[in-house]
């Protein structure tokens, strides 16, 4: 039995729909509120019998919260794919994401010390990586630097890390993936599945560039290298960096929108001075922060060569994955279910 968390999020209902594919028995994490309908819905996009996969799911409401919670849904898994976390980059919810990223990933390995789990799998960042080799690059040996000002989301990627690590240090047998912003279809309305509403709906944008992953090379990547048993070891998984500009403007001309206009740094930093003052006020403010500003006005060059020589692995380009999605998605808003 495989057990994965997070399943009604943007990658782990993927790696849950691999999986099945794959002829393994999945229970999959939900909380009581999830949509496993949204779930299903999605998965026509990816399969011609959406159906017949989406029955075998055995799907199970569970707490992290909860050391018994956990215990009883791994009763009988081998296996941990754990997708489950919180992503923002608003001050609001810094503590909901310590909560989540990190006491929930600390709970899930303590309930997996007490279980018969043997394969390990969690769902890390490329917000965790700083410092670049010899080529300039980010790559799997930079290490986090806690001199240097991060979002609160990459601290908690990072501890949450931290936790894996330790369990792999007694015993554990872990691996990490770091995957760049995942691309995909479905949770339209929530962290990486936001992508095309948020270009959608403004017309403005950053100066500064991010990597990109499709959803489908992430969940099969991660499922091959539980299979070859890479353990200790962590993966960049990336296929292209892209300028912001030049991702919404591919959206926002399949939309029939005009182009972004970039945002300057010196504009976003004036913002920051406006959220000093006026943020109490307009809540949008909040975001303009030292750490959103400086992700979103730079770049860095990052390294997907490890995985690739690995698994001999090809990524979806950028520019094809953006056109795949964003057809789903105008395909979605069609039929209302946005």
């Amino acid at each position: 039995m495989v057990f994965v968390t997070g399943a009604t999020g943007i990658l782990g209902r993927i790696i849950v729909l691999e999986l099945l594919k794959k002829g393994k028995k999945v229970r999959a994490a939900k909380r009581p509120a999830s949509d496993i309908a949204e779930v299903k819905h999605s998965y026509k996009f990816y399969t011609e019998n959406p159906d017949d996969f989406f029955t075998k799911i055995e799907w199970i409401n569970v707490d992290f919260e909860d050391i018994h919670s956990l215990q009883s849904a791994l009763n009988g898994v081998t296996e941990v794919y754990h997708c489950a976390a919180k992503v923002s980059f608003h001050p609001k919810d810094e503590k909901e994401m310590y909560r989540t990223n990190i006491k929930g990933t600390e709970n899930l390995l303590f309930a997996c010390d007490q279980s018969n789990v043997q394969k390990f799998l969690h769902v890390s960042s490329i917000a965790v990586l700083d410092g670049v080799n010899e080529n300039g690059e980010l790559d799997e040996e930079s290490d986090f630097n806690p001199k240097i000002d991060h979002s609160a989301y990459a601290i908690s990627k990072h501890l949450s890390e931290m936790e894996v690590w330790r369990a792999s240090a007694e015993g554990l047998n872990t691996i990490i993936i770091n995957p760049g912003m995942i691309i995909g279809t479905g949770n339209w309305k929530q962290s990486s599945g936001e992508l095309f509403s948020t270009f959608e709906k403004s017309s403005f944008t950053f100066s500064g560039s991010s990597a990109y992953v499709d959803v489908r090379d992430v969940a099969k990547i991660a499922i091959d290298l539980m299979g070859k048993n890479k353990f200790g070891e962590r993966f960049i998984l990336i296929s292209e960096s892209k300028k912001y500009s030049e991702i919404g403007n591919q959206i926002r001309r399949k939309l029939n929108l005009k182009d972004a206009k970039i945002l300057s740094k010196s504009i976003l930093n004036t913002g920051r001075w406006l959220n000093i003052f006026f943020g109490w006020l307009i809540p949008q403010l909040k975001m303009a922060t030292r750490t959103n500003i400086e992700s979103v006005t730079s770049s860095s060059i990052i390294s997907n060569q490890k995985v690739k020589k690995v698994l001999n692995f090809d990524f979806i380009p950028v520019q094809e994955s953006i056109d795949f999605h964003l057809n789903n998605y105008i395909n979605d808003k069609k039929l209302n279910k946005l």
